[in-house]
């Protein structure tokens, strides 16, 4: 597996996709020199999943004796990290501590069960606190502090059991990567009792052993922001998910990039339909490597020119990552009359995720850009799981589950998620 550096942040992972063409338009029998350029064009999400959650009732309150579930897929490394306010006070709010409850222990193994030990109770800054309870004045005196942990006596001196003792939380492995966390209202008859408020909840993407959002709902010993002191003093979660809807999507890398000229035969990596012919697609759909898929194109009569471009450093294209351009690769070629040509790189943050065009028809040959005629195809050799949270995804240091399907298309949305248009998380041009 190709890996980021530590000053990159990012782990290795790749995506494989190919591209048929003939016949430039306008040049019958001619030929073409240019320049193919791949780039990764996405513009990337650190948070892979994110959601919210309330009560049943109305006002969407989680009274004592009441729980709600969250449902989500992480993969190691990863963190279900959520915020709801302790109703019954001024600006304090349970959450775990940062980045959040982990849920697979050091060997990878899922954990189940009472995980309350890891919620905190916290200040908010923004109040004066009063003593907590049903009498508490709504919003309070202001106030300008950073948000710190209450450890049993908040900053006017007001007492309060553990948080753990106040909201239970249970986890349970559904398998598959997916996990549900149940938060109980414990506090009922104490003298903490309270209710809880309608809260917003994320799961960070990890690359290269880094989370990339630590953080991504508060952070102890700086100012509050987006949206969080809405559901701090007033249980209101909706200006906090307007913020986290905004930072939650895709992140990928793609693989180094495997290009073949060809004439003569059909497309040699693949046909949709299709078993993985064995060849190394596999290797290139599951773990971004196209060495061996590489090797034997070479030996294929039919096949001209094989290319593996790799980005310079990372060796992986990375996605648009806060502002800076992603990965790019180029290669000079030649195509002369009735060459072909396929590209294949991995949708890294996948089990087995490649890009293609249509290697089913004819696409005509053709300059400029050329993503349109892409599609996202499945290898069908790993089973699949939430893209970029998925325990047993390569790049995220797992070990594909073995699957024997035909390549097929993914759909979108599919099962997991929705992806951005096709264009807009790669680009090929011919010029």
């Amino acid at each position: 597996m190709y890996s980021f550096s530590k000053k990159d942040l990012f782990v290795a992972a790749l995506l494989p996709f190919a591209l048929a063409a003939c016949k430039k338009d306008g040049h019958p029998g001619g030929s073409i020199q240019g320049t193919l350029t791949v780039e990764n064009v996405l513009q990337s999400k650190p948070l892979v999943e994110s959601g919210t959650f309330q009560g049943t009732g109305s006002p969407a309150l989680i009274l004592p004796g009441q729980s709600v579930t969250i449902n989500f897929s992480a993969a190691k490394g990863e963190a279900l990290s959520f915020a709801t306010m302790y109703g019954w006070s001024n600006d304090l709010f349970f959450a775990p501590a940062n980045p959040g409850i982990l849920v697979y222990n050091t060997d990878g193994n899922p954990i189940e069960g009472d995980v309350s030990s890891q919620i905190r109770l916290w200040d908010n800054g923004t109040r004066i606190n009063q003593k907590p309870g049903s009498a508490v004045n709504h919003p309070g005196t202001a106030d300008s502090r950073n948000i710190t942990e209450v450890s049993g006596v908040d900053a006017q001196g007001n007492t309060y059991l553990a948080a753990a003792q106040l909201v239970k939380a249970t986890l349970k492995y559904n398998g598959n990567s997916m996990f549900s966390l149940t938060l109980m209202n414990t506090s009922g008859g104490t003298a903490n009792e309270t209710p809880l408020s309608p809260g917003v909840w994320s799961v960070s993407y990890i690359a290269g052993g880094q989370l990339l959002a630590p953080a991504p709902l508060y952070a102890n010993g700086q100012p509050t922001a987006n949206g969080l002191t809405n559901i701090a003093e007033a249980g209101d979660n909706s200006m906090l998910w307007t913020y986290v809807q905004s930072i939650t999507g895709i992140f990928t890398p793609l693989s180094p990039v495997l290009v073949v000229v060809y004439n003569g035969i059909d497309n040699p990596i693949f046909k949709l339909g299709e078993n993985d012919r064995g060849q190394g697609l596999k290797y290139l759909a599951q773990r971004g490597v196209p060495d061996s898929l590489a090797a034997y194109l070479k030996k294929v009569k039919g096949v001209k020119e094989v290319y593996n471009l790799a980005a310079a450093n990372t060796r992986v294209l990375l996605p648009v990552i806060n502002g800076q351009p992603g990965g790019k690769v180029s290669q000079s070629i030649t195509l002369g009359a009735g060459d072909q040509l396929a590209i294949a790189t991995m949708y890294g943050f996948s089990n087995d995720w490649f890009f293609a065009t249509a290697v089913n028809g004819s696409v005509l040959m053709q300059t400029g850009d050329l993503s349109s005629t892409v599609h996202l195809y499945n290898d069908g050799t790993a089973i699949d799981q939430f893209p970029g949270a998925g325990v047993t995804q390569f790049n995220l240091a797992g070990t594909p589950l073995t699957e024997n399907a035909p390549i097929s298309l993914v759909p979108n949305p599919n099962a997991f998620t929705t992806l951005p248009a096709i264009p807009n998380m790669i680009k090929i041009t011919l010029q």
